[in-house]
């Protein structure tokens, strides 16, 4: 079955691009588009997308209350979001609003359309780039920790070998390293990895990490010094 996708994006010609690279690919379909926030949230609820590949910044309302509206419902697609700018605080607000990640705008088309399928399929997605300076500015001073499913709620984490796998998840091991690192197969480590992330009413890994940085079981690195 394919992928039933809903672009956002307040520029005609970026959302045709992004439109036309999604829906050449055999397992995926563009089923909508939206040129801004409210847009987005009535067709997201009218057309039951898989994934909204959503940007950051729009109007009426903008990506991240948009974010917010549409992963608050019931049975909620998941919600990449797409930035020009890889320290843009409006992205971990997003992370936060429930977006399964982030990718920058200039990505090469593969990546992208390897975030979408890591999307549907559950998972969490970060710009490699963007990542550790994103967590690094902001995490720290963020407030509130990250936004479950039934909404936001203080950073309240789990204990015991619990708290060792979400600090070994925020390090950006993969299933394997982190099977190697606890001497377990990886489908015990996917199924330990299940159960954290719905004892926390965490979507994914994304949750997760800021959680973990919430929760001082991750430190960022300090910002690149400019050049």
């Amino acid at each position: 079955m394919s992928l039933r996708v809903l672009v956002v994006d307040d520029q005609d010609v970026v959302r045709a691009g992004l439109a036309a690279v999604i829906d050449a690919e055999t397992d995926m379909t563009v089923v909508g588009e939206a040129g801004d926030g409210a847009a987005a949230v009535r067709l997201a609820g009218e057309l039951a997308p898989d994934v909204v590949v959503m940007d950051s910044r729009m109007r009426d309302p903008d990506g991240i209350a948009a974010t917010r509206l549409i992963t608050g419902r019931e049975n909620a697609p998941r919600v990449l979001v797409l930035t020009s700018f890889d320290l843009d605080v409006h992205v971990f607000d997003a992370l936060r609003a429930g977006a399964s990640g982030f990718l920058l705008k200039d990505v090469p088309a593969a990546e992208l359309l390897h975030g979408i399928r890591v999307v549907a399929a559950g998972e969490g997605v970060l710009a490699p780039s963007a990542t550790r300076r994103l967590i690094g500015h902001y995490a720290s001073g963020a407030g509130t920790g990250p936004r479950s499913r039934n909404g936001p709620r203080e950073p309240v984490g789990p204990a015991g070998r619990e708290r060792h796998l979400l600090t070994l998840i925020a390090s950006g091991l993969d299933d394997a390293e982190i099977a190697r690192q606890l001497g377990l197969t990886v489908g015990s480590v996917r199924s330990r990895i299940d159960a954290l992330l719905g004892g926390l009413g965490l979507r994914d890994r994304v949750q997760a990490t800021i959680l973990a940085y919430d929760l001082g079981l991750a430190r960022p690195n300090p910002p690149a010094s400019p050049v």
